[in-house]
Parts: C-alpha cells; structure tokens; sequence
C-alpha cells in the first residue's frame, strides 16, 4: 500500500500538519494504551494478530457446510454486519455472478422495504438455502424480522431438522434473543467479541463466515490485515505510518474549511467498501455538532453526474483517491476499420491504461479547480491487499476521532429512530412515548 499527502497538504500551511503529525501519535498511543474513550471497543486494534490458524480452519469449516448444501446463502445483517462481508464479497466476485461452484450470497436485515422482502422470498423458493444471522441482540428491528421471515420459509421447505444444520447464527456468547434462540434450536454458533463495535467487525466471524461461503481465502485477508497493523502501530514513526499520516491531514483540512471527505474510486468492484467506509467515519466521527461528513463516488461513472459539482461546488471539499495499480483480467481496445467513434487512437491499449489516464486526468482538473487530493493505492484487488485497505482505515480512523475529541467507538445519534418508530408501532413499553408523538403530530 502507498499513501500520498503531498498534493492535500500544499492546501495548508505546514506548520499546521506538523502540530497535527505530533497530535497522531498521542491519539495512536491512546488506543494503544486503552485508557481513551470507549475503552471498551478496542477489541479491534490487535485483532489481526492474535486470529489463530485454528480459528481459520473452524470458519472455513462451517463455510464448507454451508457451502455443500445450499445454492444460495443469506447473510443476514445490518451496519457493519451486512457491509463489511458485502464489501469484500462484491470485490472479490465476478462482476457479473458467474462465480464458479460457489454459492450465491445475498444480503437482508440491511433494511425493511416489503418488495425487497418479497423479491428475496420469491428467489429463494424452491431453493436449497443457509441463512448466516448476524446480531449481537437477536432484536434488532431489521435483522430480526428478517429472519423471522426466513427462518419460517425454511422450516416450511425442508423441515425443522434439517433447518437447523442450514442455519448459523453469529452472536453474543452468553446473552441475547439471538443467543438464546442458538442455543434453544441447536444451531452452529461463532461469538462477535464484545469488545468490538460492529463497523470494525469485519475480521471477526462477522465477516469472515460470509466471505468464506462466498469461495475467498479468510486466511490471505487475515495476512493482509496482520501486515498493517504491524505497520500503522505506535512504535512506527509519523513519517513511516500511513495511518498516522491520513489522520493528520483529513484533520488540518477540517480545520482549514473542508467539511466533506469524497472517497473515490475508479472500479467499480469497490463500491461497497466505499459504503462500508463511509458507516465507519460517520458513526465513528459524527458526533457533538463535529466530523467531517463522507461521501463517496464511482468514478468515471460518476463524473458525468456529481463531477461538475466537484469541479466547480462550493469548496468546502477534498478527496481520497483509492487507486488499484494493477488489473486481474485484460482487455485489449480493438481496432475498427470505419473508426465512427473515433477511438482508434486507443486501439492496442488496454483498457485499464485508458481508465488510469481517466483517473490521471480527473485529480489534475480538480486539483486545479481547488480540490485537495489524497492518493492512496494497492497493487491488485485480491484478498491479501482488501485485508490492508480494511486495518489501514481502522487504525486511521481512531486515530482521527481521538484528533477530534469524541468517542470513535459509540453511535448514541442512532437511537433517537428506533425510539420513534417504537413508539408509532406501539411496541410495548413505549405507551407514554406514543401519545406524546401522536399528540405532536396532530397538532
């Protein structure tokens, strides 16, 4: 992995990233040490190193039953729970489903739309499918009912018996609805440590399951992951440790006007670890009236839509650039003899050199149009590096939140919904909650 700041730091006056590159190592020796905010989801920062081979080899194992016996698997899940399997899987497969003998994987419990439902249960009829439940509580409102709706069809398809070896539930080791029905129904069960926040719960059996249903290699991810943590540690200089070094700038441009970080990349395999990115930094930093606010897009895809506000917006903006050096697959631009679209200048060149020299192009208009850019990239899209890209922004952002002075590790502003929507749906226990939403709304 290589980390650029040059261009985003000519943006700043420079005595100002120096301060911010000091203040990096305190906010790393904080989560070293344990004794800053939220303390008690520090799970992740040594997580990679302490994964056994034997923990491996038991993931795959249950992913090799699941694999042998359903067509399609369904990971159930919201938040960090749906987006970080999702953001692995949707990388590393083909673009376009034809994965080989794996099974297809989909997602639920990421949303309560009744079509979305409906076309999910349409699919799966008359299919051999597993089920990977994802919840530390077993009550999460989106999650649960889609389970609940899942559990039903496949208990109706193939029995209560035979459901059971289908089904894995991914959980609290000791609490909980979700828990308690595992135990109850005898399902496979794998713990989400408590000490990790479920944004940061990729390289637990939250993710790692799924991406091994899916047919990837866990264990190059895990190498991948093991290799950044040793690079983005406290013992590692500012000028070493790239982690340190993204934290330090995205700060000073918030402070200098830059409100809005715009992940972007050029392949389009990696859009759902831009969506995985952005729950990370937004519950992490979004909070007390602060944070800057991340937003990504799909370039070039998007620069016929959102990069005309890019190039010439309100400049309140800066971008991080995720570039992929090397493609896995080659295409070659043929030769046409009428050229009617007039690319044969372009014909024997690889796509992929077209779309870096797209990618190329894009940073020097915006750097020119005020846009600062970071640039950070990754040989290939293969496990070993998704594994480095996963720590490289955990660890960045701790580091960063701690720089900003809030809790990185609660989401206090994701309640304030639930307790609404309770209290519409009269759930029991909201009664008081209801009529004074009521009696507000019908004013």
């Amino acid at each position: 992995m290589k980390l650029s700041i040059q261009n985003a730091a000519s943006f700043v006056p420079s005595g100002c990233l120096a301060a911010a590159a000091e203040q990096t190592a305190a906010a790393n020796q904080l989560l070293e040490s344990g004794l800053g905010a939220g303390s008690d989801f520090l799970g992740w920062v040594h997580l990679p190193s302490s994964i056994t081979e034997a923990f491996l080899d038991e993931v795959q194992a249950s992913a090799n039953i699941l694999r042998e016996k359903a067509e399609i698997i369904v990971v159930a899940g919201i938040g960090g729970s749906y987006l970080g399997p999702r953001a692995v899987n949707e990388a590393l497969d083909h673009a376009f489903g034809l994965n080989g003998n794996n099974p297809r994987i989909v997602y639920a419990g990421n949303n309560i739309g009744e079509d979305y439902l409906a076309d999910l249960m349409e699919l799966l009829d008359g299919k051999t499918f597993g089920i990977i439940n994802i919840s530390k509580s077993g009550t999460t409102t989106e999650t649960a009912l889609a389970f609940r709706l899942l559990k039903t069809m496949l208990e109706k398809q193939v029995g209560k018996a035979a459901a059971k070896d289908l089904i894995v539930a991914v959980t609290d080791k000791e609490k909980g609805a979700a828990r308690k029905l595992a135990t109850k129904e005898g399902y496979k069960t794998f713990v989400i440590p408590d000490n990790v926040g479920g944004r940061f719960s990729v390289l637990t059996p939250v993710g790692l399951l799924a991406i091994a249903c899916a047919g990837h290699d866990i264990k190059a991810l895990v190498r991948g992951a093991q290799d950044m943590e040793k690079a983005t540690g406290v013992e590692v200089p500012y000028e070493q440790n790239p982690a340190a070094q993204y934290a330090a700038i995205r700060n000073v441009l918030y402070q200098y006007g830059k409100k809005i970080e715009i992940l972007v990349n050029f392949n389009p395999k990696l859009h759902y670890f831009m969506e995985w990115w952005k729950q990370l930094f937004g519950e992490s930093e979004g909070k007390d009236h602060r944070g800057i606010y991340p937003a990504s897009v799909d370039f070039t895809t998007d620069l016929h839509s959102m990069g005309q506000w890019i190039q010439e917006g309100e400049r309140t903006i800066f971008e991080t650039v995720v570039s992929i050096e090397k493609s896995n697959k080659t295409v070659i631009v043929p030769m046409d003899e009428e050229n009617l679209d007039g690319l044969n200048f372009l014909a024997g060149k690889r796509v992929d050199e077209v779309n870096k020299m797209a990618e190329l192009g894009t940073q020097l208009a915006h750097v020119d149009g005020g846009v600062p850019n970071i640039h950070l990239s990754f040989e290939k899209i293969d496990e070993y590096n998704l594994g480095q890209f996963i720590y490289f922004f955990e660890r960045a952002c701790g580091i960063s939140g701690y720089m900003l002075g809030v809790n990185p590790f609660n989401q206090p502003g994701v309640e304030a919904y639930k307790k609404n929507m309770f209290a519409l749906l009269h759930k029991p226990g909201y009664e008081a909650a209801s009529e004074a939403i009521y009696a507000r709304l019908n004013k």
